[in-house]
């Protein structure tokens, strides 16, 4: 059996045991002194008052404002920036997750990232043909601490995606976990979590890179596989 020692340094510290400073500091990626993640906080927080209502519309913003778009992903180290995702009005789910983390960390908000590889059962045939599976390693979403507990956002697809694919949008209301719908609107699959890698200060960007060209290599060929967008298009046709 475990001593009381052990069993406290074997479970995750509480917010009261972390030092919280780590996830209000602006990072590599979490740019959040950038003057572009700055403008785009205080456009979307207006005249919130309270961390919630902040959390609320940040996420609201990023979720329709930035779209999803899984073909358009480059692999520097400068398009994994927010401030850049921002710049360029689209990303795919880690891009709008940094943006997210961004942004609340820039209101003041302590704000981290999370992992976890994720079954997607509502991909786009295209897609599937591309990455040859609907496992999708290292899906990215954001952690809020608000009200003393760390709470899951996550503002991957925007809502017009989710009205072509049938997919209720995921609201976020700052008290409750937003991860994404096991099902639809019609009863099918949608998002199964499969491993999670937990939180992150920072993006964890040797090991996304590495992931991606194990379990991914068409997205690091030389001559791109696919156009890039359309993929809101697919949905709405593969739904019909």
């Amino acid at each position: 059996m475990k001593n009381d020692a052990t069993q406290a340094k074997d479970r995750p510290k509480t917010p009261e045991e972390e030092d919280l400073s780590i996830y209000l500091q602006p990072t590599e990626f979490i740019d959040s002194d950038s003057p572009v993640v700055a403008a785009y906080a205080r456009q979307a927080i207006a005249d919130a008052g309270t961390d919630r209502e902040k959390a609320i519309r940040l996420y609201t913003a990023v979720r329709d404002g930035i779209q999803y778009d899984p073909y358009r992903i480059d692999f520097t180290r400068l398009d994994f920036r927010a401030s850049t995702i921002i710049g360029k009005g689209y990303g795919y789910c880690v891009a709008k997750a940094i943006v997210l983390a961004a942004v609340g960390r820039h209101a003041g908000i302590p704000s981290r990232l999370r992992f976890a590889d994720v079954r997607n059962h509502l991909t786009t045939e295209r897609l599937r043909r591309l990455m040859k599976t609907d496992l999708f390693i290292y899906h990215g979403y954001t952690e809020f601490l608000l009200g003393g507990r760390w709470i899951k956002a996550t503002p991957t697809f925007n809502s017009s995606l989710c009205a072509r694919f049938r997919v209720k949008p995921l609201d976020f209301d700052g008290e409750s976990d937003a991860i994404l719908h096991p099902y639809d609107m019609e009863g099918r699959r949608h998002m199964e979590y499969v491993t999670d890698h937990g939180p992150f200060a920072d993006v964890p960007y040797d090991t996304i890179i590495e992931m991606f060209k194990t379990h991914y290599g068409v997205y690091f060929q030389k001559e791109k596989p696919v156009a890039a967008g359309a993929f809101d298009r697919e949905a709405e046709s593969d739904r019909r």
